[in-house]
This record gives C-alpha cells, sequence and structure tokens, in this order.
C-alpha cells in the first residue's frame, strides 16, 4: 500500500518451502547457529538436546508402527515456537542472497515473498533484478553434487537430476557455512 501511494508498482514471488521443516539438517543448524549468530555453548547443547532423539509413529486403523527416528525435522505442531524460529536461522542464508539483489525478502517461517517496488518506468528493469534473483535463490535451494574419489567419479556421466517439473544440474562445487567444498 506505501508504494502504492508513492504511485510505484510491486512485483511479488510468492515461494512456498513447506516441504524445508523436514529437510533441515541439525548439525547444519547448530553450526550455523553458532558461527553467523554466535549462539554460545550452553545454548547450543540445550537446542541439540531439544532435536535430539525425537521419534515419530505413525497409527492407522488402530494400528501403531514401529518408533521411527527423525534425525532432520523441525517441530512445527501447535504451540511450537522455537521451530519456526530456528527455521529462520537457518535459511539466513537466503536473505544475504536476496539482499544482494536489491530485492526484499519477507518471510514467516516456511512462508516468503520475494518483492521489490518501482516507478511504472522501471518496471522492466523490476522484472530482469527479481529475475536474476530467482535464478540465484533457485541454485541456492536446488544445488546437487556427486562425492567421491576422482576414479569413480570419472565413471559417472550423469549431470542431471530430474526434480518435479525441472532438472537440476550437477555442481562441481557448493558452498556450505562459507566453505567452499568440491567433488
Amino acid at each position: 500500500m506505501t508504494a502504492a501511494d508513492s504511485r510505484r508498482v510491486t512485483l511479488v514471488k510468492q515461494i512456498d518451502l513447506s516441504a524445508a521443516f523436514d529437510c533441515v539438517d541439525h548439525d547444519i543448524l547448530l553450526e550455523r547457529s553458532w558461527v553467523s549468530f554466535g549462539v554460545d555453548n550452553i545454548v547450543l547443547r540445550w537446542i541439540r538436546c531439544y532435536l535430539s532423539d525425537r521419534t515419530q509413529q505413525i497409527a492407522n486403523d488402530g494400528q501403531l508402527s514401529a518408533l521411527q527416528p527423525v534425525p532432520l525435522r523441525l517441530p512445527t505442531g501447535t504451540g511450537s515456537v522455537l521451530g519456526p524460529l530456528l527455521y529462520v536461522l537457518y535459511t539466513a542464508e537466503l536473505h544475504q542472497l536476496v539482499e544482494r539483489h536489491g530485492v526484499n525478502l519477507h518471510q514467516y517461517a516456511d512462508d516468503c515473498q520475494l518483492y521489490l517496488s518501482t516507478p511504472v518506468s522501471g518496471a522492466a528493469a523490476a522484472v530482469s533484478f527479481l529475475s536474476a534473483c530467482l535464478n540465484d535463490v533457485n541454485a541456492w535451494l536446488s544445488r546437487v553434487m556427486w562425492l567421491g574419489s576422482s576414479q569413480l567419479l570419472d565413471k559417472i556421466d550423469i549431470c542431471v537430476v530430474p526434480v518435479i517439473s525441472t532438472c537440476v544440474t550437477v555442481s562441481d562445487t557448493v558452498r556450505d557455512l562459507g566453505v567452499i567444498f568440491d567433488c
């Protein structure tokens, strides 16, 4: 509304990361919390305890499955205040990536909106900025890499991994916690 009052238009892209809570690696989350946010040892131990030894069980037709460990998921049930907060810490790199493009990011838990406002005369430039940003966000969310000895990797000729309605190109390097890893 503020942009409209200033005779500007706003380009918005909604990103639904609803399955992302199920893919949070606890060790990476703890490392990012310490390195990027300075969370100290006592709090890290408390968070590790909160996340560790979680299990799940499925009830079907009055029968219960065996308990299964849950090594990646963040708690998201009713009353879970910590799950969404930890998820924001886990995805903080996304904010930095988006800001480099001059695009705004509004995020609450797994719902994200990327947006930028512009005068009508700058609409084409806004599309270019958002497009470049989305390409980088897609790359950030869609990295795959083969790992192994050079002898074994030389025998693999698969360079694309199908994911839903698109394909992800296999990378030679990925960046995690500021460190660049290669195969």
